[in-house]
């Protein structure tokens, strides 16, 4: 049964790094499309402020959908989820909601809350970073002794 399981999630995983392969694909080309089309509606060249937080926005989602890429590969080979890129993720996908953030539409309280998940979104990437960084060093240490 167990090894059922561990050939099912393999199939799963796969087939999730394909799918998302897939839509990174879409996204790219829709990122492309955008850019092309903004760029040669008259004004040709020039681009507005909706135009740049769209286009910000879009490119920011390629780069969400290839870091959960990296997180499932890593998934698929190591059988482990990397924390420092789950919280890379997070950290972009808020960066890009800011980036087409319309403050006015919100409260006020809304953007404290927001600030306040950044900063504990930071807190944690430190958090994971450090420990990482201690363990490298204590494996290091292990593997050279006599140093």
């Amino acid at each position: 049964m167990i090894d059922f399981l561990k050939k099912f999630e393999r199939i799963v995983t796969a087939a999730l790094v394909v799918l998302l392969a897939v839509v990174i694909v879409l996204a790219l080309i829709d990122l492309v499309w955008l850019l092309i089309r903004d760029i040669l509606k008259p004004p040709l060249f020039i681009l507005d402020i909706g135009d740049l937080l769209e286009i910000f926005g879009l490119f920011l989602l390629v780069l969400i959908g290839l870091e959960l890429l990296e997180t499932i590969k890593a998934y698929y080979v190591e059988g482990r989820v990397e924390l420092r890129v789950i919280f890379a993720v997070a950290l972009i996908a808020l960066g890009r909601k800011i980036i087409i953030l319309e403050p006015e539409k919100y409260c006020g309280l809304t953007l404290i809350g927001i600030g306040v998940i950044i900063l504990a979104l930071v807190a944690g990437f430190f958090v994971v970073s450090a420990r990482d960084l201690e363990f490298r060093r204590a494996r290091r240490k292990i593997d050279t002794p006599g140093r």
